[in-house]
């Protein structure tokens, strides 16, 4: 359960190069009749924790290229909060130690697809694609294959898979890895072919498939972590269940995660009975996870037919007013406003947030998250629309909103909205773009790979004619979205400025000359890793 299978060609270069990483290869582990090596073991020697490390954000470097690499504030911010406690729960039993800590990734990310499926990648990366999200009844669901990829990473199962052939370099994978997505991106059958029979792809192939062995551990030590993370550990067998009951069908393409570790009636049943006797209780965090998968549905296809599907199920004028028909009328907003349908938009987040009573005790979550949509949907308007009193005021108001919510989503939108009022030419705006401007500052030295974040400060600084800063942010950008090249490039650019300002920008100046030197030496490493030869300097 943790590469995708091969599918039928599709327009998404992501999925025919995330699907040729789990095909059935010629070859599998057969390691049914032998204990699993422990972590440190020689199966896993071959391939170290920074090679292994360099492999998945070669991968990434260029996923993040992918139009359906998706970087959504709010689902985001909900992946990352499910993923954190099986991190800290992990760390707590030591299945993560202070060397795997410090080196691996421990990134969750999107993938635009309405497919369902998830991933996981070498480094500590970890995929979801937003049809497996849409289709999870409650977050235990999720967090149970959140909880079995992980294990793959903390068990280092890739580097076991990996280290089966010796022979096989780790540039050389990296290499045959990007070579599939090229010829993916090339929207070329015969080239995807052609990489898919050569003998270095069935070789890698064969070496990222799991062993039924390596399945069961994820199974049992992800059931541990959701049970140690907080998680309803009914969660897994539901979702086991789920699965089965699709694989009878006709699934036209959409479950890759069945076909790359077909389910077994051993594992559903283990899972049930691990859970066995434990109270579930009411489905915690419920009515967060309704209005985040309605979310999901409504942004893993783009394609207008799908929206009006979408925005149709929230058609204004039903009776209802439970939590299903908030989540009806949240994934109806966002359609109507991915169609620019404001007026509609605006009505049904306003009928939406009118449903959430006072005695609900989730209301506090989902007013929040009403309120985010709603801000979202002015400043999608406000891209299209000539400026007006009006507009401003509503934005201004929507901000105030938020109140004290002092979240990643909630401050990118609140810079968001400070660069909108500053275009729009509202009095004063230049006061909320410095407040913007520092509390995005603050924000980024303590997550300096928050690439959206680095753009948000740039687009704020630039505006108050605070060029090197908005220079050195765009640099850091590029930087952790994996582009080392684009990075040098902005740092010197930024250095070119700081130049010009003298003494005025001596502080900005002293942090861009020392992230140059590191960016530069990062791309000196990563030429001579995939070239064998010392980078050649282009002034």
């Amino acid at each position: 359960m943790s590469f995708t299978s091969l599918l039928p060609w599709r327009r998404s270069a992501l999925a025919l190069a995330l699907a040729l990483l789990a095909a059935p290869a010629p070859t599998v582990l057969a390691q049914s009749a032998q204990r699993l090596p422990a972590l440190g073991d020689s199966a896993s020697d071959d391939v170290d924790i920074l090679q292994e490390r360099r492999l998945g954000d070669n991968i990434m470097r260029d996923l993040r290229k992918d139009p359906d690499y998706l970087e959504d504030l709010l689902l985001q911010e909900y992946l990352d909060d499910l993923l954190g406690p099986l991190l800290a729960a992990a760390r707590e039993r030591d299945a993560i130690d202070a060397d795997l800590a410090r080196r691996f990734a421990w990134e969750g990310f999107l993938v635009r697809d309405r497919a369902v499926n998830a991933f996981a990648l070498p480094g500590g990366y970890l995929g979801v694609y937003l049809g497996l999200i849409a289709i999870t009844a409650t977050r235990d669901e999720l967090a149970s294959v959140l909880a079995h990829e992980l294990t793959h990473v903390t068990q280092r199962h890739i580097a076991r898979s990996i280290g089966q052939n010796s022979r096989q370099s780790m540039a050389t994978m990296a290499g045959m890895l990007l070579g599939v997505l090229a010829a993916a991106k090339s929207r070329s059958p015969d080239g995807l072919q052609a990489v898919i029979v050569g003998s270095q792809a069935i070789a890698a192939q064969g070496q990222l498939n799991f062993s039924r062995d390596m399945e069961r551990e994820a199974d049992r030590i992800g059931l541990d972590l959701m049970g140690a993370a907080g998680f309803g550990l009914g969660g897994m067998s539901a979702m086991f269940e789920k699965l089965d009951a699709a694989s009878r069908l006709n699934d036209a393409g959409l479950y890759p995660y069945l076909r790359s570790h077909p389910l077994t009636s051993e594992r559903i049943t283990e899972a049930r009975l691990r859970a066995e006797g434990l109270t579930r209780g009411p489905a915690a965090g419920q009515a967060r996870h309704a209005l985040m998968q309605a979310r999901a549905r409504a942004l893993s296809d783009p394609g207008e037919a799908s929206l009006r599907r979408v925005q149709a199920a929230g058609a204004l004028g039903s009776p209802a007013a439970d939590l299903a028909r908030q989540a009806q009328l949240y994934g109806a907003a966002l359609a109507s406003s991915r169609l620019r349908d404001f007026t509609l938009a605006d009505q049904q987040a306003a009928a939406g947030l009118s449903l959430v009573a006072d005695s609900q005790p989730d209301a506090p979550v989902l007013r929040r998250l009403w309120r985010l949509l709603r801000l979202e949907i002015l400043l999608a308007r406000a891209s299209g629309e000539a400026p007006s009193a009006d507009l401003a005021a509503r934005l201004h108001q929507a901000s105030d909103a938020l109140g004290t919510d002092a979240s990643r989503a909630a401050l990118l939108l609140r810079a968001q909205t400070a660069q909108t009022l500053a275009r729009l030419g509202e009095p004063g705006a230049d006061t909320g773009l410095r407040a913007s401007t520092e509390a995005l500052q603050a924000w980024v030295v303590e997550h300096r790979r928050d690439a959206p974040a680095w753009d948000a400060l740039a687009a704020s600084a630039q505006p108050l004619g605070q060029q090197v800063r908005a220079l050195g942010a765009l640099a850091e950008a590029r930087w952790a979205r994996g582009d080392v090249t684009g990075a040098v490039d902005r740092f010197r650019a930024a250095q070119q400025a700081a130049r010009s300002t003298g003494a005025q920008g001596y502080q900005d100046a002293a942090i861009i000359e020392s992230r140059l030197r590191e960016a530069e030496a990062e791309r000196r490493r990563l030429w001579i890793e995939q070239h064998g030869e010392r980078v050649p300097d282009p002034g």
